[in-house]
């Protein structure tokens, strides 16, 4: 099953419009895709290290773009959109909770579950829902964004062919642990 998957991506990974491809991925996963750009941008930078940072760059432009779309859901879309994505994430009853999370941490929760396998979309929805400082959640976002895409783009830069090597030969296994932790990550929204 990962397999296939992988090869596609390698492949898709290679075409000339895999950049788009991945800040299309990177975008919509910030607002409302339930797919994180990761899927893309390891195989990506696995194809062309040579490019990591400038991959990893493009990641985090369109990320942190597609957050700014999650926030004005948020803000001015929470009654019919935003309300329907956090319900679709089982955060529904949790609006309260978070609020209390963002008066008392504020940008903290932005630089902290940015970096987790929490989707991000429920971050920056909720942030326009608190009327969070605009500027304040696009700089944070920024910085939590571009940490975790640069991060994967150093490692997979400096340590690329054993991590693919590795990678290929134990593919079902990363797999399985990739969509648990993706699982888990959803899991963890609904108990919070």
């Amino acid at each position: 099953m990962f397999r296939a998957l992988y090869d596609w991506t390698l492949r898709l990974a290679g075409h000339r419009h895999a950049d788009r491809y991945m800040a299309a991925v990177s975008f919509a996963e910030s607002s409302f895709f339930p797919i994180p750009p990761d899927v893309m941008l390891v195989p990506m930078i696995l194809a062309r290290r040579e490019q990591a940072y400038r991959i990893a760059a493009i990641c985090t432009i369109a990320s942190v773009l597609g957050g700014i779309v999650g926030y004005g859901i948020g803000y001015f879309l929470y009654e019919s959109v935003g309300q329907w994505v956090i319900t679709a994430y089982g955060m529904g009853d949790k609006i309260a909770d978070a609020r209390a999370w963002f008066d008392k941490w504020g940008a903290a929760v932005i630089l902290i579950k940015g970096l987790t396998p929490i989707p991000f979309k429920l971050v920056t929805i909720v942030s326009g829902v608190m009327e969070f400082n605009f500027l304040i959640f696009v700089v944070t976002a920024t910085i939590t964004r571009g940490a975790r895409f640069f991060l994967v783009a150093f490692l997979l830069k400096k340590f690329g062919a054993p991590v693919q090597k590795v990678l290929e030969e134990r593919l079902n296994l990363i797999g399985w642990i990739v969509l648990a932790a993706l699982i888990g990550g959803f899991a963890v929204v609904a108990l919070i």
